[in-house]
């Protein structure tokens, strides 16, 4: 058997890894590319096999940088199953049919200037039409069907606790008459998120595929976060200012919102009766849709959202944004409020409008609560810059900046190393989905619990493993 590492190595995103049997050629995830213009143009490079020589995919889950290059796939001739959970199927189906939409706003508005400028148009990545052709492919799965693709080969899904529906891979197979696992930790979640169970624990494989985007960072703990998000919320509406999530539409957003509604509920203080009454607006489409998905599948959600029973997301004073001319209006409003808009890295969709009309307000508090990519406009905010371009405009920051990493969904240095300690018998471990620094300090730390081989691979490495 042997693995080519297409992506998510020596890359945060981009996850695909093209594995080849001597029967069965598959990829596990066919993710995008996000971050900087160098990461982004990896997008549109030609693969090195035929996508309809493809067997099928393993889908780990929704995310883009997991699932964004599938409509390419298809468009290219690749026509089998692609295997995820019920829940991905669903989510998925919302965040490729809107990254279509984005590639191909995002691709008119750059012909607009290729035209004045006498260049040549360009195409996008894939359109929205070519995500509803790839969505028929989606084959869903519940966790631990196990599917026999032959005799000699099988795998399972098992919870990773990440995203609504995010899974790990366990692979068997045999070659040469022995038997093997490989495991694919897909992204894992960090045992601290209210909506999700934890990881499932893994006890035996062979050879592990893991991710590292927070190898050397350590979360802080779900009051700490809260707490935090609160106070600056209070602050914000003490000094009559408004307050910007930037917040990925699908799993962030609905983590916040449950919060905040899981703190109105547990305490009885100021504080609490401000948030009670201070106006939460959701201002994502997308976030809406992914709530709704959400809303209907707590049978996957931890015991805590259970106990809520219909409610897990419904505020009193939550406000959902469904048109543009609504959320053109929350900018003309100049009382306290919080508005909560895609997209995450502040790099599409209404977000980019909010921080235009408010960054420059030194009433304005701007929370980032999840990674922010090199080159984004959300990393050179967060980072410090004193003035950026929104829009074809230049916009001095003068709001109060915050950072609250332990809303990540993505496990630690230390969770990620509990998750893999309890894995028996690995002969190799291939670190991949880190920035170069996280990943090396993780595979330091592993180094000390693990005396296995373990990998940093680079783009397009292949290693043969039996």
């Amino acid at each position: 058997m042997k693995i080519k590492f297409l992506g998510a190595a020596g890359h945060v995103t981009g996850s695909m890894y093209l594995v080849e049997t001597e029967t069965l050629k598959f990829l596990i995830d066919c993710g995008q590319f996000q971050g900087t213009l160098e990461e982004e143009q990896l997008n549109y490079k030609n693969w090195e096999f035929e996508a309809s020589h493809l067997d099928f995919i393993i889908l780990t889950h929704a995310h883009v940088d997991h699932s964004g290059r599938i409509p390419l796939l298809v468009k290219k001739g690749f026509n089998g199953k692609i295997y995820c959970t019920y829940p991905t199927m669903q989510l998925a189906d919302i965040l490729l049919r809107d990254s279509g939409k984005i590639h191909e706003a995002e691709t008119d508005w750059e012909n607009k200037k290729r035209e004045r400028a006498g260049l040549d148009k360009v195409s996008p990545l894939f359109t929205e039409d070519d995500a509803i052709d790839a969505i028929q492919y989606l084959y869903p799965l519940d966790y631990h069907q196990n599917i026999s693709v032959s005799n000699h080969f099988s795998f399972e899904l098992v919870n990773a606790g990440h995203l609504l529906g995010s899974a790990s891979v366990i692979i068997t197979f045999s070659e040469n008459g022995e038997s093997k696992k490989l495991v694919f930790s897909g992204d894992l979640g960090n045992s601290t998120n209210f909506l999700q169970e934890n990881p499932e624990k893994i006890t035996a494989a062979n050879y592990l595929v893991m991710e590292s985007t927070y190898g050397n960072r350590l979360h802080q703990d779900i009051e700490t976060r809260t707490d935090k998000l609160v106070d600056i919320i209070v602050d914000a509406y003490k000094d009559g200012g408004t307050v910007i999530i930037p917040s990925f539409a699908v799993g962030r957003t609905q983590e916040i919102i449950f919060e905040l509604n899981h703190y109105i509920r547990t305490h009885e203080t100021e504080k609490s009766e401000i948030l009670d009454r201070i106006p939460i607006y959701v201002d994502s489409p997308l976030a809406l849709d992914a709530t709704s998905i959400y809303s209907h599948n707590s049978q996957y959600m931890s015991e805590l959202i259970k106990s809520y029973g219909e409610s897990p997301f419904k505020l009193k004073n939550l406000h959902l944004v469904n048109s543009n001319e609504a959320s053109i209006a929350l900018n003309r409003d100049s009382s306290p409020k919080v508005i909560i808009s895609a997209s995450g890295m502040c790099e599409a969709g209404r977000v980019k409008h909010h921080l235009k009309h408010n960054l420059w307000k030194s009433s304005t508090h701007v929370i980032f609560i999840g990674y922010q990519a090199e080159e984004t406009l959300g990393r050179a905010i967060k980072d410090g810059a004193k003035k950026v371009r929104i829009l074809d405009e230049d916009i001095a920051i003068k709001a109060h900046i915050h950072a609250i990493s332990g809303f990540s969904g993505h496990a630690d240095m230390n969770h990620l190393l509990e998750w893999a300690k309890s894995i028996e018998g690995l002969e190799k471990i291939f670190i991949t989905h880190g920035e170069e620094d996280a990943s090396h300090f993780f595979k330091e730390k592993l180094s000390e619990i693990k005396s296995c081989d373990i990998e940093i691979p680079n783009l397009n490495d292949c290693f043969e493993i039996l």
